[in-house]
């Protein structure tokens, strides 16, 4: 069954948000949230880490409304929030795993992508995402963009505000190591 706002602008949704009408935000929670899913799920995996940055990433829009001047487009204004949010988490997750490791950081890499199920049969759906977690964030959040995301390589440098050239390359650097990790497992 569809809403009364179905068929809303997005302008109109956030009009009517700010002024405190549910149905309105669920609308907006209802078109974006298999994008913010596919973003966080990207960069983080299929965790309950990824559910709770997908649940702050609509707290933080929601509070943050007021400020937005509709300059860009409401979507890449959520997925920059998606985005920052999940920078954020892996960061946090960075120096935990630093905090309470005796391993190097290399070790410490290996230690995030190590199979802990036991299980010898994996998919290739964990095979990947395995490898797209060893990844560097700044190589990761691009793969996800244009690969999973299916954004063009100018959407994702004006989503993250990086010149072309670099989202170029970081593309081809993240494929050129997914590759090499991927031959490994």
């Amino acid at each position: 069954m569809k809403g009364p706002y179905s068929q809303a602008e997005d302008s109109e949704l956030v009009s009517a948000s700010i002024a405190g009408d549910k149905l309105a935000f669920s609308e907006i929670l209802e078109r974006y949230r298999k994008m913010v899913a596919r973003t966080v799920k990207g960069m983080l995996g299929d965790s309950v880490y990824a559910e709770d940055i997908g649940q702050e990433v609509f707290i933080k829009l929601y509070n943050s409304l007021p400020e937005f001047r509709g300059e860009a487009k409401l979507s890449t204004y959520i997925q920059k929030i998606a985005i920052n949010l999940t920078l954020n988490e892996i960061k946090r997750r960075k120096r935990f795993f630093t905090m309470f490791s005796q391993k190097g950081n290399d070790e410490m890499h290996e230690f995030e992508i190590a199979d802990n199920d036991g299980e010898s049969k994996r998919d290739a759906k964990e095979i990947v995402n395995k490898a797209l977690m060893s990844l560097d964030p700044k190589f990761r959040i691009v793969v996800a963009m244009r690969m999973l995301q299916g954004y063009s390589t100018k959407e994702t440098a004006e989503i993250l505000e990086l010149p072309l050239g670099t989202v170029l390359s970081r593309l081809s650097r993240a494929q050129e190591q997914l590759k090499e990790i991927l031959e490994k497992l």
